[in-house]
Order: structure tokens, then C-alpha cells, then sequence
């Protein structure tokens, strides 16, 4: 079993001999339901592939975990040959069949294809998230304010994820087996405790990633205008209007928040965690409740659509600014 990246192609696919068969049927099961069947006809001696990346990933139902547990399908993929073509006439050898789960991740173009975590021969078990590249050990480091608490993902020797747990005042995680990952606390700073704000990142789970320095919010309106006739007519009067009813009226007012984070200061390694935000399309961040004290979670979009990569010897001091915008309206009006 592995885990495919879904967000990228992945390809079955299965050997045609040289004589004895015109066609391959490829079925796909979802969750333990048989959702698609695809016939191809095929070539003699050649080899016959099928995509399932597109298919499979209409069924990753991606919401926000609380928890920070990954989510994942089963997928069941098996490739029948048969004598005649579009899949008829008699099976011919065994069918080719693969067990795997898919995940909402992404290999990048030089990860070859049909990408599966994890990436960049990492041995496991290991962290998921970005390592600090020193190209012997992996060594792996997040950075959350002084007394705060999360969960983080890894993968087990036997290809299971599993969620871990830091406390307030952890400064390591410590698992048998997986690299020690270093947490950096960092302190108040005069704006505040810092903003969080939680993306899927390139290997499919949730994952923190805190914005310490200047923060701004911004209300951003749209709404169309038009005229209308106030002028009334009574009976056996002159007309008039009536100065207390606009002529000129707004209707489909719309509005959305935008929220421009700049991180503090990070290292140069951690550059990939900013650039797999970037790339993210699920993202959450986490607001204050207007109704009642404490947080609530909010989906929100990625707006800047550009980052400039830094480095020490460019740039000294390592920041990042980007803007969020709400991905959802302001004001209820979904209907």
C-alpha cells in the first residue's frame, strides 16, 4: 500500500503481449464502492496506462480536522486484459491490481511521476513536513509562540500517519525512531500573540504556520446603484416627491476581509513552508469569535499570487508579508 499524491497525475498500468488481446478494462473502487470502468483498446506489445489521479480525487472530501487527523480514500485500482476490444470477449492472464490511499498532496516536476509520500527518498519514519536540507540526516524545526499547544503529523515505518502532540512548553518532540523536531518558541511581540494560520501543505496534512509581527484587516465593499422614480401623484393634488425616499438605491451590497500577515523572522530553510502555503488549496485561519470569547476557524483564500524567495545573504532578516481574503462572503447570502 502507499499514499498517492492526488493533486498530481498518477498512472496504472499493465503489459499487452504481443498477441491474444485487443483491449484492457480498468476498474477503480472509491471507499469500497466500484465508482468508474474504463475500457481502452490496446497495441500488441506495448504497455497500456490509465490515469486515476483526476477520478479519485472528486472523493477527498477536504474540511478542516480539529483534530488534525489526515484525510484519505482507499482506492482499489485493476487491470483485466480481454481478447476482444472496449473490453469483451474473454479475460486473458490475471488481472493487474494495486490497494492504495490517496491524499491531497503534490510532487513537484523533478519528483518524476506518480509521486507517493514521501518524497525525496526520506526514510521512515519521518515527519511530514518540510525538513531543513543538510543532505545526510533530515532535522526538522516549527516555530510556535511561547505557550501554545498543536498537533503535528508524521508517517510510521509501516506507512501509517499518525498525529502527534506538543504541549504549552515542549521544545522538542521526541518519538522513537523519528528525528527529533526542534520547536522554536516565540515570544509576544507588541502586536500581539501572532496570527495562525493552517494549510494543507505539500503532503496532504494540516499544518501550522504562525504570521508574529504586523497585521492588517481591511473591509473591502461592492455594491451596484440605481435610480429610481420617488415622484407621487395623490389625488386631485399637484405631485411631489417625497424627500424622505432616496432616488438613488443600492442593491447587492457585498463584502469581504482581507488580512495582509507579515511573519516575523524566520530562517532561510523555512522558505518552504511559506512557498507551500502559497501553493495550497485548502487554507484556514484562525479569528476571534464576534459573537463570543475565544477563536473560531475560518477558510480563507490565498490572495498574493507572487512571493519573492529570500535568503540571508540577499536580504539579512527573512520576513514574509502575505495577504489573505476571506473565502467566503461578509454578509450571509448564500442561499
Amino acid at each position: 500500500m502507499a499514499y498517492l499524491a492526488l493533486r498530481s497525475p498518477q498512472y496504472k498500468w499493465i503489459n499487452i503481449p504481443a498477441t491474444g488481446v485487443l483491449s484492457t478494462t480498468c476498474t477503480i473502487t472509491i471507499n469500497g464502492t466500484l465508482e468508474y470502468t474504463i475500457s481502452k483498446n490496446s497495441t500488441p506489445s506495448t504497455t497500456i496506462h490509465f490515469e486515476i489521479a483526476e477520478l479519485a480525487r472528486d472523493f477527498l472530501n477536504i474540511l478542516y480536522q480539529n483534530t488534525y487527523q489526515a484525510l484519505s480514500i482507499d482506492i482499489i485500482v485493476s487491470l483485466q486484459n480481454y481478447s476482444g476490444l472496449n473490453g469483451s470477449g474473454t479475460a486473458v492472464g490475471s488481472p493487474s491490481t494495486s490497494t492504495d490511499k490517496g491524499i491531497e498532496a503534490y510532487g513537484t516536476f523533478t519528483e518524476d511521476v506518480s509521486p507517493e509520500l514521501p518524497f525525496r527518498n526520506r526514510q521512515l519514519p519521518t515527519w511530514l513536513i518540510a525538513s531543513i536540507p543538510t543532505g545526510v540526516t533530515d532535522i526538522f524545526e516549527i516555530f510556535i509562540p511561547e505557550n501554545t499547544g498543536g498537533y503535528i503529523n508524521y508517517m510510521d515505518a509501516a506507512e501509517t500517519i499518525i498525529r502527534a502532540t506538543y504541549s504549552t512548553t515542549d521544545t522538542q518532540i521526541v518519538v522513537a525512531g523519528l528525528p527529533t523536531l526542534n520547536i522554536t518558541r516565540i515570544p509576544c511581540t507588541k502586536y500581539g500573540i501572532g496570527r495562525m494560520v493552517t494549510f494543507l501543505n505539500k503532503l496532504g496534512v494540516q499544518q501550522d504556520l504562525w504570521f508574529f509581527l504586523k497585521e492588517v484587516k481591511d473591509l473591502n465593499r461592492t455594491s451596484t446603484n440605481y435610480n429610481s422614480n420617488t415622484l407621487l401623484s395623490p389625488y386631485d393634488e399637484r405631485p411631489y416627491y417625497d424627500v424622505g425616499h432616496p432616488t438613488t438605491n443600492v442593491f447587492n451590497t457585498q463584502a469581504k476581509q482581507t488580512y495582509s500577515l507579515s511573519s516575523g523572522y524566520y530562517p532561510e530553510f523555512a522558505v518552504e513552508y511559506f512557498e507551500q502555503l502559497l501553493l495550497s488549496e485548502n487554507v484556514w485561519m484562525k479569528i476571534a469569535a464576534r459573537e463570543r470569547d475565544g477563536v473560531e476557524v475560518v477558510p480563507v483564500l490565498v490572495k498574493s499570487s507572487k512571493m519573492i524567495i529570500k535568503n540571508s545573504v540577499n536580504d539579512r532578516l527573512i520576513e514574509y508579508t502575505i495577504e489573505f481574503e476571506d473565502a467566503f462572503n461578509y454578509i450571509n447570502n448564500i442561499h
